[in-house]
Formats: structure tokens, C-alpha cells, sequence
């Protein structure tokens, strides 16, 4: 069985065939899907799709840093309305029952690839999410493109021993790599792993498996051989080969493995 520590089944990618996408993903093994919010306008489908498959799906919220323009506060204030009302009750005032469904505070981050306009904003929304991630005791996901220098220096300021997460995505260098789990975090795994040119398959063999997680961040970045398709949860099982490959272990031992990995970290 496997837990996906990044999906965006809610997108509208998924409008189509959503369920068949999900059934899908459960016959490949995969038991739960972790859903990180992008913006006030993903938390509705993101919502709806968890009230159909509460057994299977956590949520996560958050604003996405590709979505920090002119009107973040508005956005951020919106999100942030958000949190206490999903570690308590529905929209309907009744309980969530058994467990909540928010595991943890994502999708955020930095992101510098397409400009750096908003590089000051997007830092202090960083800033604010670790801190509701502090305050709440939930682990982040991060967003991290062609920023490694400014999130590290925002995480030296920041972790104080209370933060804990998924470095999401991770393409870095080993050196970046390493700088990561100083902080505690893990790294997360998806296709990219499965490329000719990712440098990481190159060093992940030095990584501890007991930092890495799997994810799929469809319906992006597909796994080989699906480059150019739509990614979809059950593809994480392409990178779960790949990365036993470069572990030399079974696939069933890294999927225990990272499985058990993202249930101590968001405490599933």
C-alpha cells in the first residue's frame, strides 16, 4: 500500500473521468492521497472530493506561491479563514468524526522561475504559513523553483525545532539535498525521479529512505513512460520502481518504507 503525499486529483484536469482516476489509483495500492490546496478558488473542489472518499483523502491548505500577485491578502486571509474550520467541523456544522481532515499546512512556498516580481510578498506569505504551521503543530509542504538560497535563509530564520515537512518535489543538488534534512524535513519523490536528466537518482542512494516520500503532483509531471501525458495518482508507482532501483530493494520495501515515512509525518 501506498500513501501519495501530493496530489491535486481535484484539478480540473480530473472534471472528466475523476472517479475513474480515483479507482484507478486504488487498485494500483495506493490507500491514501494527500490534497494540498493552491488558492481560494481550489478549496471547494478540493473539499467536495475529500467528502466522497473521507477513508482514502487528507487535505492539506495553503496559497501556492505562483499564486501571490496583487491581491494576496485578500487570498491569504481567505485560506487562513479556512484552518480552524477544518480541524472541527463541516459545512454543514456537523462533526468530521473521527480524525480531521487537515494533515498539514501546503502547497506553499517560492517560486522565481518565471520572474521575481513579487519576491517580497511571496517570502512574507511563506513566512506567515510556517507560522499557522507552528502555532497548529502541522507539517508544511513546500514549493521550492529557483529558490533554494532564499527558502533556506527564510527556514534559518524560522525553524525553531517546530517545524516539520515535505520539501516537495525535490530537484535539487545533494549539497541542497542535504541542507534540507538538516532542517528536519524529508524530500518528495515524484516522476521527475524517473527522468534521464535528474540529477537527484545520482545521490538519492546517500539519503536515508526514512526522509523520502512518495508523490505524484498530478496532473503534473508524469513518471516515465507517460512524459507528455496527464499524470494521475496511480503513476506514483512508477517512481516507487525507480526508486527502489537506486536503493537496490524491493519496490514493496520502499513503498512500507515511505508509506510509513508520510504517516509519522502527518500523522495519519
Amino acid at each position: 500500500m501506498i500513501i501519495n503525499t501530493h496530489s491535486h486529483i481535484y484539478d480540473e484536469a480530473f472534471d472528466a473521468d475523476r472517479e475513474e482516476v480515483f479507482q484507478r489509483a486504488i487498485e494500483a495500492g495506493v490507500e491514501m492521497l494527500l490534497l494540498p490546496n493552491c488558492d481560494e478558488k481550489t478549496i471547494k473542489p478540493m473539499m467536495d472530493f475529500y467528502k466522497k472518499h473521507p477513508d482514502n483523502v487528507r487535505v492539506m491548505m495553503g496559497l501556492h506561491p505562483e499564486e501571490v500577485k496583487e491581491t494576496y491578502k485578500t487570498k491569504l486571509s481567505l485560506i487562513e479563514d479556512e484552518v480552524p474550520r477544518l480541524t472541527a467541523r463541516n459545512d454543514s456544522g456537523v462533526s468530521f468524526g473521527t480524525h480531521n481532515p487537515l494533515v498539514g499546512i501546503g502547497e506553499i512556498g517560492l517560486d522565481f522561475y518565471w520572474d521575481d516580481t513579487f519576491k517580497k510578498e511571496q517570502i512574507e506569505v511563506l513566512t506567515e504559513q510556517l507560522h499557522w504551521a507552528k502555532e497548529l503543530d502541522l507539517p508544511v509542504s513546500i514549493h521550492t523553483r529557483n529558490a533554494f538560497h532564499d527558502m533556506f535563509k527564510v527556514l534559518d530564520h524560522e525553524q525553531d525545532g517546530r517545524l516539520a515537512g515535505v520539501m516537495h518535489c525535490f530537484n535539487g543538488t545533494f549539497d541542497e539535498a542535504k541542507t534540507v534534512l538538516s532542517y528536519g524535513f524529508h524530500l518528495g519523490l515524484g516522476g521527475v525521479i524517473t527522468y534521464k536528466n535528474c540529477g537527484v537518482k545520482e545521490f538519492l542512494a546517500e539519503i536515508p529512505m526514512e526522509r523520502i516520500v512518495l508523490e505524484t503532483d498530478d496532473p503534473y509531471l508524469p513518471p516515465v513512460p507517460y512524459r507528455g501525458q496527464r499524470n494521475e495518482p496511480a503513476y506514483i508507482v512508477k517512481t516507487a520502481e525507480r526508486v527502489a532501483e537506486i536503493y537496490n530493494v524491493t519496490t514493496e520495501e520502499i513503498c512500507k518504507i515511505t508509506s510509513n515515512n508520510a504517516k509519522s509525518l502527518f500523522k495519519l
